[in-house]
């Protein structure tokens, strides 16, 4: 078998006698029908054969030539569509011989049925519209090396038809989601990417460097601080989905950039947030399935409502048997995580080590979607208080599959306590804890100038496409994942 090398070389050979009668990359192209729609205009026109003509383009797939015939399988966005070539009908049957798997051709025929039943365009003049250099993967009916399929997206694309259809349902997905918020009254807006300060979420940033200015900006990792400046200013429901950037690792279950959802809606608080949730979550599995009930895997998941209930303290006694509140110290709770050989590092906070022992016993367990209400006010430096408990807060998380599906709060909109927990958190920034909430002034000043009481939302749209599509890799859901290099892998 000819090596990679010497079958590009056998195309750039072909690509040059192609040039010699024209060009096999023009800039137009004709084309009256989609694959899909000339099958079906044939059909619905009594499969009369020679009385339906269409103009098809796209990738040739597939190639079986028999002296005096040819049929080769021509695929588009729509589907597939076989392709009968005739020696006694085309003058330039030979050449053939320079077309390859990969290329693209228009060809223009009439329809027919052949005696094996699939409905074929009879070719009466085709044309190379791109000649590729490269051959396709050795099997079309699969690509099947893990890294190359994510390195190499295209050609994932072009072999497996799992592939196109997550992609296409993804885009109902996000397309879903905002319709759904559109159609409840929020606006949606577009924040800034880089910024001065990253905030709103506690996770380690990316830096970069803005050369007119002369000074280092940040690559935001979440969208609430200046979506909730946009509830001061008057706006009472605002979303964006976009993308945000955190710099931690890459595995199936983390990708540095990812996309993210973000509501504020004043006069709300967290239950109302929750209600809203599952609401959302159901319009978009309909949307996909048609149905709130569908297999993950071996897994049967109902998206109908009401989801479970529960709370954080609740749901780590019940896993665990630990009752946090008996342990207010960092020395007392490492201890505790440590006898549970719960992984963490020896300048870890309170808040982080309890999010370590949710993390490894309980989140994995809840495999329907579950809410999880008032998480400690370590945990959530933005969320409210609870009325009769000054340590918990009105926050909520949904998990589903073993993952976290959203995050919601009745939000803090006490500026004094507001700026007390930022600071506080800054200081631990200061200590060493690089995953805290920093202090952002602009927005401390902003909310100064009152903000409503509001109930806000964030949603790992990644991992919606998971739970409605049933993969279990953000790898495959996401087109181009970051990779680590080739010899990391």
């Amino acid at each position: 078998m000819p090596s990679e090398q010497e079958m590009i070389q056998q195309r750039l050979d072909k690509r040059a006698r192609l040039l010699q009668a024209a060009d096999p990359y023009p800039a137009r192209v004709r084309r009256t029908h989609t694959t899909a729609a000339a099958v079906e205009a044939f059909t619905a026109g009594g499969e009369v054969e020679g009385a339906t003509e269409v103009t098809v383009v796209g990738r040739v797939t597939a190639q079986r030539v028999m002296g005096k015939a040819a049929f080769l399988d021509l695929r588009d966005g729509s589907g597939r569509l076989q392709l009968h070539f005739r020696r006694d009908v085309l003058d330039d049957f030979e050449h053939l011989s320079l077309v390859d798997l990969g290329d693209f051709l228009e060809v223009t025929g009439s329809m027919f049925r052949t005696r094996t039943g699939e409905v074929t365009v009879g070719v009466a003049s085709w044309r190379v519209i791109t000649k590729a250099l490269r051959p396709l993967p050795e099997k079309w009916h699969g690509l099947t090396d893990t890294e190359a399929r994510y390195r190499q997206r295209y050609l994932d694309l072009i072999a497996n038809e799992r592939s196109r259809e997550i992609a296409r349902s993804r885009s109902i997905i996000v397309s879903a989601i905002r319709q759904f918020f559109l159609d409840r009254g929020f606006l949606e807006v577009e924040t800034p990417v880089l910024q001065e300060h990253a905030g709103g979420a506690a996770a380690r940033p990316f830096l970069t460097h803005h050369n007119a200015l002369d000074r280092d900006l940040f690559m935001r990792i979440s969208l609430e601080l200046h979506l909730k400046r946009l509830l001061v200013g008057g706006f009472e429901k605002v979303f964006e989905i976009g993308r945000v950037f955190r710099n931690e690792g890459v595995s199936y279950r983390h990708n540095p950039e990812f996309t993210l959802l973000e509501s504020y809606e004043a006069y709300a608080d967290y239950h109302d947030v929750a209600a809203m949730v599952e609401e959302l979550l159901g319009f978009v599995a309909m949307r996909v399935h048609g149905t709130t009930e569908f297999n993950h895997g071996d897994v049967s998941l109902s998206l109908k409502t009401p989801f479970a209930r529960t709370t954080y303290h609740g749901a780590l006694l019940e896993h665990t048997g630990i009752d946090y509140r008996q342990y207010p110290t960092t020395a007392a709770l490492l201890g505790v995580a440590r006898a549970r050989n719960v992984p963490v590092s020896d300048g870890a906070s309170w808040a982080t080590i309890l999010d370590g022992l949710m993390s490894t016993f309980v989140e994995p367990k809840l495999v329907q979607p579950t809410f999880i209400f008032d998480y400690p006010t370590a945990l959530s430096p933005l969320a409210k208080k609870k009325v009769d408990d000054e340590d918990t807060v009105e926050r909520f998380e949904l998990f589903a599959l073993g993952y976290e599906i959203a995050n919601a709060y009745s939000e803090l909109n006490d500026p004094v306590d507001q700026r007390e927990r930022m600071e506080a958190q800054s200081a631990k920034q200061v200590e060493g804890d690089d995953e805290v909430e920093v202090a952002d002034e602009d927005f401390l000043v902003a909310i100064e100038h009152g903000m409503p009481p509001a109930g806000g939302l964030g949603i790992g749209v990644d991992r919606v496409v998971q739970l409605i599509t049933g993969e279990h890799s953000l790898r495959e859901v996401i087109l181009f994942p970051t990779m680590r290099d080739r010899g990391d892998e």
